[in-house]
């Protein structure tokens, strides 16, 4: 079976909601989706009930889709954090063409969510992973009003919810049926 691990940090819960639609397009297509976060730089967090990433489920994956609130255009610390402790995983070659994606969420239109998405992009080819995004064959992509681009799943906390748009649950559900679909195709027996 395909396996993809669903890969994010978030702390206010809006990522997460991201990550559990991909997760869906993930099982929508028979492979396993295994969601995963990383530990906060905050201990108030740590004690919740988030299950946090080994670097043995990163290495066994088939396919990464990773994801972060956005800071600054960039991603939050916690995730980078761990990203900067797989150089081992980096010189073993062991991302090298396993697909990947990527997603964010920001708490304005003007966030810096692509910049974000970009940043997120960037360790997963040093990897040598195979990035994977969102087409404009999806009619949601041409008419969002909130998140949603071509380089990934996005959100935009809205004044009035910070629920997923329909328009946003949609491009994260077909990201992550396109990553494991890719995947599917890519696995070696």
């Amino acid at each position: 079976m395909t396996k993809v691990l669903v890969l994010y940090y978030s702390r206010s819960g809006r990522t997460k909601k991201l990550a559990q639609s991909i997760a869906l397009g993930v099982a929508k297509t028979g492979a396993e989706a295994v969601l995963r976060s990383v530990p906060s730089l905050h201990n108030d967090t740590d004690k919740t009930s988030e299950q946090f990433v080994s670097k043995d489920e990163l290495v066994n994956c088939d396919a990464l889709a990773l994801g972060s609130p956005t800071r600054f255009g960039q991603m939050a610390t916690p995730l980078k954090q761990f990203i900067e402790t797989t150089s081992d995983t980096w010189l073993n070659g062991e991302l090298i063409d396993k697909p990947a994606c990527v997603f964010t969420s920001t708490g304005s239109m003007h966030g810096g969510q692509e910049t974000t998405l970009l940043s997120l992009a960037l360790p997963l080819l040093h990897h040598g992973m195979m990035l994977v995004g969102i087409p404009y064959s999806l009619p949601e992509l041409h008419k969002t009003r909130s998140g949603g681009s071509p380089y990934g799943a996005s959100h935009v906390e809205s004044s009035d919810s910070s629920l997923l748009s329909n328009d946003e649950k949609t491009l994260a559900i077909s990201l992550g049926e396109r990553l494991a679909i890719t995947a599917a195709k890519l696995k070696k027996d």
